[in-house]
């Protein structure tokens, strides 16, 4: 797909914007990756002394993981800096200081650490979050919100309808990068198809996007909002796209109470697919995601599984008591994934292996009755393939033709090598 009029605007604006902030950075140190550690859209935002949101009126979409790196949160910092004024806070998913477990929020409340107000963006889009952004007071939004690389994780869709709404408000939109800490290599997995469009995926994007929130920004602002936002994107600098979060020498904070470390991210986008099955995803346990059984299931699972040969991973028949979530209190059985190269690691085949040998061994196995899985995987192909038999190749197969087109959409928005 050729880049629209509409795409070549937004992604010239940001780069454009990126660049002014990037005054004193060499291109040698910018693609250092690690060895001068890496500078996040808010360190450049700062350190160019708030240019982009000089004379505005500032509200900010962030929670516990827009941070600095010597970890105070970007509030507080811009707070106290008479460069910039911050008047609202508009919290996602699990809030702005992130007291909220999945499903929730933190409603509408005064910060008690800066006196400012902060207001509930979950689950509104559209007019609604538009007149709350209206009502708010503010000119321009900021968003500085650490992604975990998933379709499914719904910051980022946060991202799209803020985008949108702030649109319909006429105000500005400024987006602060942070690493994909999975890497932004590649897309993976099946792409939305329109009619499951849900908060967990509203537009068609793979199931692994392989992008930052800022790339992911441009593509919503070059491909699917119908009135685009007025945009700027303040890129990081010392980030490459095989860059693992562990090479950013960033500090990980938790994005959602169920993404404790990087290591979770990483296994996400394919485990969290047994969210649409009455198989426990590990929710409840220090392992989230990681650790996936059910009541029931025994050392056969993990050797189904091993027996597939998956680059990269190993399972481990492994046993456990969810303390909250599905099989609450209960001892059940089931497999730990152990990824010992990531590299070659694919988390979509993974889940999808998983969900495979599950069924096949497990005579408990079933779908939530919702099919939510259509949601999660964004059609119903990977459910009923499943159900008629089909092994791990014919199912991933399915989605590869949809793969290469949103990966030929996506290329011109990477901003970065």
């Amino acid at each position: 797909m050729s880049l629209s009029r509409r795409g070549v605007l937004a992604a010239g604006g940001a780069v454009g914007a990126a660049g002014a902030l990037a005054a004193g950075t060499s291109p040698a140190a910018a693609r250092s990756g690690g060895r001068t550690g890496v500078r996040t859209g808010f360190d450049r935002l700062a350190a160019g002394g708030y240019r982009p949101l000089a004379g505005r009126r500032v509200g900010i979409v962030t929670n516990p993981t827009g941070i600095t790196r010597d970890v105070r949160h970007v509030v507080d910092v811009m707070h106290t800096d008479d460069r910039v004024d911050l008047v609202a806070v508009f919290g996602p998913e699990h809030g702005f200081r992130g007291t909220a477990q999945a499903g929730g929020s933190e409603g509408r409340y005064d910060d008690p650490a800066t006196g400012l107000p902060v207001y509930d963006t979950y689950l509104k889009s559209g007019q609604p979050l538009a007149d709350i952004f209206t009502a708010s007071g503010v000119d321009t939004i900021v968003f500085d919100i650490q992604d975990a690389g998933a379709r499914f994780y719904t910051y980022i869709w946060t991202l799209y309808d803020c985008m949108e709404a702030a649109a319909l408000a006429g105000k500005r939109f400024v987006v602060l990068d942070r690493p994909n800490p999975v890497t932004g290599r590649a897309a993976l997995g099946p792409v939305l198809q329109p009619e499951f469009a849900t908060f967990v995926g509203r537009r068609p994007i793979s199931q692994a996007h392989g992008m930052t929130v800022a790339e992911l920004a441009l593509l919503f602002n070059g491909e699917f909002l119908e009135r685009p936002v007025d945009l700027t994107a303040v890129t990081m600098s010392g980030w490459r796209r095989s860059d693992f979060f562990d090479a950013t020498g960033l500090p990980w904070v938790p994005p959602s109470p169920n993404m404790p470390t990087p290591d979770t991210a990483l296994v996400y986008a394919g485990t969290c697919l047994f969210e649409g099955t009455n198989l426990s995803e590990g929710r409840g346990t220090t392992r989230p995601f990681e650790l996936l059984g059910a009541d029931g299931i025994d050392r056969r699972w993990a050797e189904a599984a091993n027996a597939q040969e998956l680059p990269g991973v190993r399972f481990r028949e492994a046993y456990f008591a969810p303390t909250f979530s599905k099989f609450q209190g209960k001892t059940i059985g089931g497999v730990q994934l152990h990824v010992h190269d990531r590299e070659s690691f694919d988390p979509v085949r993974t889940g999808i292996a998983l969900l495979v040998t599950a069924k096949r061994t497990w005579p408990g196995f079933a779908w939530r009755p919702d099919n939510w899985i259509d949601k999660l995987t964004g059609s119903t192909q990977v459910r009923t393939l499943i159900d008629a038999g089909a092994d791990t190749d014919e199912v991933v197969a399915v989605w590869q033709d949809d793969l290469k087109t949103f990966r030929r959409t996506r290329r011109a928005y990477l901003l970065y090598t």
